[in-house]
């Protein structure tokens, strides 16, 4: 396929996965198709309209990793970042100031650039997840040392905060360790359970968030709270998969039972969120078509 129908092709995945992380309901505590989960300023529909307007953005991430000339993939990275504030900046305005998807900006982001490149070296239609995430430590490499020059006295970002309070360097870190969360917890999840076939799409996506809500360092946690929180939260994931997780009746009750809780206590996972949106479009960067019908079910 030419460039532009390979970018959109891209950015459509991008917004496939998101799309199907907000659809995944109930997640505990966060914004899905039954309730806005532990927040009072956005719903569905705050999620809904953010994504309409990021494509271009996706789009113009794969387009840079398409053109891009050189074997130092970290000026790569530094080209996104002026195309993510913008993308920020769009995502602000059709959310009136609510901050939706700037994890998703953020790491989709970067991943959509790492595939641009390796598609304008070699032109596959589908992308092993290996080589992928190669390429985003290549492009990444370094990124979280910015949080150990801080200067106090400047007005600290949100990520900088926590890592001068905690030692987390939330998704910098993340990012950086070629998702390290996701290919080790989350990505080998949904793969199987998708090869299996006997599961809704929306089971599995629930399924696999609780892997992540037990191993991630959630930053929107830590945010909110503190650690004692964030390790509570990890806790009752992990009770929950001992049920059975979302596969099973007993475990389901139980899912129900945490968003309940969540939401009394404004307990809000965004961290596993972001990247259960990660996990969803790296299994179809590697599968594409060929996986629609096992999806769709």
């Amino acid at each position: 396929m030419n460039k532009k129908n390979f970018c959109n092709y891209i950015s459509s995945l991008c917004i496939k996965s998101i799309l199907y992380e907000l659809a995944a309901s109930p997640k505990p505590g966060l914004v899905d198709r039954y309730n806005p989960g532990a927040h009072d300023d956005m719903d569905v529909f705050t999620f809904l309209g953010s994504a309409s307007v990021l494509p271009p953005y996706f789009q113009e991430c794969t387009r840079a990793g398409l053109d891009f000339q050189g074997d130092d993939y970290r000026k790569l990275m530094e080209g996104l970042r002026p195309i993510g504030i913008e993308a920020e900046n769009l995502m602000f305005q059709a959310t009136s100031g609510i901050n939706t998807h700037k994890g998703a900006i953020f790491s989709l982001g970067i991943i959509a650039s790492a595939v641009g490149s390796l598609y304008g070296k070699n032109h596959d239609s589908y992308f092993k997840t290996d080589k992928i995430i190669k390429r985003v430590k290549e492009m990444t490499e370094g990124i979280s040392k910015e949080l150990k020059n801080i200067d106090n006295n400047k007005d600290l970002t949100y990520g900088e905060s926590l890592y001068l309070k905690y030692g987390v360097k939330g998704i910098r870190g993340e990012v950086e360790s070629g998702f390290e969360t996701v290919i080790n917890h989350s990505l080998p999840v949904l793969k199987d359970l998708i090869k299996a076939d006997e599961y809704s799409i929306n089971d599995i996506l629930l399924h696999t968030l609780l892997h992540l809500i037990a191993h991630t360092e959630d930053s929107n946690i830590l945010g909110r709270h503190n650690m004692g929180v964030l390790n509570y939260s990890q806790a009752r994931a992990k009770k929950a998969l001992d049920l059975g997780g979302y596969l099973t009746e007993e475990g389901k009750k139980e899912v129900g039972q945490m968003d309940r809780d969540f939401i009394e206590n404004n307990i809000s996972p965004g961290g596993a969120a972001d990247l259960l949106g990660v996990t969803i479009f790296l299994f179809y960067l590697e599968n594409g078509k060929r996986v629609c019908r096992a999806v769709l079910k």
